[in-house]
């Protein structure tokens, strides 16, 4: 069977709104910069951690000096906690998703959701968003004992919805997704209106989309169906 399997921040949904917020909540009460949509969309889809050491760098903290984790550190449980808060307060799912899916799950196409974000707060995302039960597993950055771009989660991923590795494809939108399914040996579909911080031509995807309407086709022409299949 072959698989098709999201990441879902900047991907599957607009998080970005939400994410900073969080991250604004816990960086405003200690003094912290806070963080601007306009400016650090990117660093959304990198994690609490990321946003955290993002506003120390605002104040000329390097993010690897040894004070920039401790407080990342400090300050990720809170981040947590204020994201399920907001959870889908300014989230929605990028335009055409649920045709999209609906599309490939009827062209015989297993779904998965391979994220970063902790297991718990992706399935509560997806069910908010209405779209939990058209995946097959949704596999979070503490499923495992490794995270992308590892390719374990991914294979885990593919294994869960009955697929089988070589007949799957990683659509996502940042090099993190790329490396996963390079490191997979699986192709790569990146959207153009997720959280990447490199210039998209420059990451050498298998295929870069603008809307989802275009996902079914890209995805027929890198893994046709086998032959002898519908």
């Amino acid at each position: 069977m072959r698989g098709a399997i999201f990441d879902l921040d900047g991907t599957l949904a607009d998080t970005a709104a939400d994410l900073l917020g969080a991250a604004n909540a816990v960086l405003a009460p200690r003094g912290f910069p806070v963080l601007a949509l306009a400016r650090d969309k990117p660093f959304a889809g990198r994690g609490g951690r990321s946003m955290i050491r993002r506003s120390l760098s605002l104040m000329e903290t390097p993010p690897d000096a040894p004070e920039a984790e401790i407080i990342a550190d400090d300050l990720y449980p809170g981040l947590l906690v204020a994201y399920e808060l907001r959870l889908a307060e300014e989230t929605r799912l990028f335009d055409g998703v649920p045709d999209c899916l609906d599309a490939l799950a009827a062209a015989g196409w297993r779904l998965g959701v391979c994220t970063n974000k902790p297991e718990r707060l992706a399935v509560l995302l997806l069910d908010s968003l209405g779209v939990l039960g058209r995946f097959g597993a949704v596999l979070g950055a503490d499923s495992l004992s490794v995270r992308k771009p590892d390719p374990g989660p991914l294979r885990e991923t593919a294994r869960r919805i009955g697929a089988r590795p070589g007949q799957c494809v990683m659509l996502g939108d940042t090099l993190t997704d790329l490396q996963t399914a390079r490191a997979a040996r699986v192709p790569c579909v990146l959207t153009s209106f997720g959280f990447a911080a490199e210039p998209l031509d420059a990451l050498a995807a298998d295929a870069v989309v603008d809307h989802y309407r275009e996902i079914p086709a890209v995805l027929e022409r890198l893994r046709p169906p086998p032959d002898g299949a519908a």
